[in-house]
């Protein structure tokens, strides 16, 4: 799912590529891509387009009227540029947003249709959209405290929930716990000041960090290569590579759909987080540390050898 630096990548390229510019027409191709009815789609056709924001994950088009167009590209969504040549050019896009000068398609990976696009009138209307979540590069120590701890969860669970703070997701989660060293299992109620106060700083680190690379990459073209999976990323991604740290193998647990990726040397003190699949699996033989783990490997591989 693209997060909060990949998503301020598209509303800057966004604003350079269509910003001022008359919206023409939409043509949606996707029969759950539309969430809502009133007003009708045909009412932003014709209207300017004014100006870009983010609302937690969701991308917002303010268009003159009052209108909002409200996009969720969930975990599969990405946007694509289309020169006026080539607007018609993605036959399995989900929608086209039609300009003069070319059009914005939305395509969407997969089977599930996720995505969803919204349009309303009002501000009050586009409030209704927002999560709520903290801005975590727009706040300081004290409000990022308070909704840290308003709610006793682990670190994973609280830093990606949208309610609590805004636009972080799987990935960059992995790599803010991984730059504070702190174990994603940890619960926000038993963090000592110092180690929130380190979470702070690899928060707005990290996604400053992510944000600014991001756009040296890009320079002035439009987001094509939106992806979860980074080279330079320190754990996500990387099961059983080396962690760029200390050169520990890089571990993984899987809860539903996500996974988290961590370094047992570096975030949990070398005990490894029990995987909730592998562990049923294994039970007694689930290896409880990184150098137990490391031994049965080495003895796997003298096993195997001829």
């Amino acid at each position: 799912m693209p997060e909060l630096p990949d998503l301020t990548l598209y509303l800057e390229a966004l604003e350079r590529h269509v910003g001022g510019r008359v919206l023409l027409g939409l043509r949606v191709a996707g029969p759950s891509l539309l969430r809502s009815v009133d007003p009708p789609l045909e009412a932003a056709a014709g209207r300017r387009a004014l100006g870009f924001q983010r609302l937690g994950k969701r991308l917002v088009i303010a268009l003159e009227g009052e209108l909002f167009l409200v996009l969720h590209l969930m975990i599969a969504g990405r946007l694509h540029w289309q020169p006026r040549a080539r607007s018609r050019a993605r036959r399995r896009a989900l929608a086209h947003f039609d300009f003069e000068h070319g059009s914005v398609a939305l395509t969407e990976a997969g089977t599930r249709r996720r995505a969803s696009l919204h349009l309303v009138r009002g501000e009050a209307a586009l409030a209704l959209h927002d999560p709520g979540g903290l801005e975590p590069l727009g706040c300081g120590l004290p409000a990022f405290r308070e909704r840290l701890q308003r709610e006793n969860h682990t670190l994973k669970r609280a830093l990606t929930d949208p309610k609590l703070f805004s636009g972080i997701g799987n990935a960059y989660s992995d790599e803010i716990l991984h730059a504070a060293r702190l174990s994603p299992v940890a619960l926000t109620s038993r963090l000592e000041p110092g180690e929130v106060e380190r979470l702070f700083e690899a928060t707005r680190g990290t996604l400053a960090e992510w944000t600014a690379r991001l756009r040296r990459e890009l320079g002035s073209g439009f987001p094509e290569r939106v992806t979860a999976f980074r080279p330079g990323m320190a754990v996500h991604g990387r099961f059983r590579l080396p962690c760029p740290a200390c050169g520990a193998p890089v571990q993984r647990i899987v809860h539903a759909e996500s996974e988290s990726h961590y370094c047992a040397r570096c975030q949990t003190g070398g005990r490894l987080l029990a995987d909730r699949a592998l562990s049923r699996l294994l039970k007694r033989d689930w290896p409880k540390s990184l150098e137990e783990l490391e031994q049965r490997m080495r003895s796997q591989a003298a096993a195997a050898k001829p």
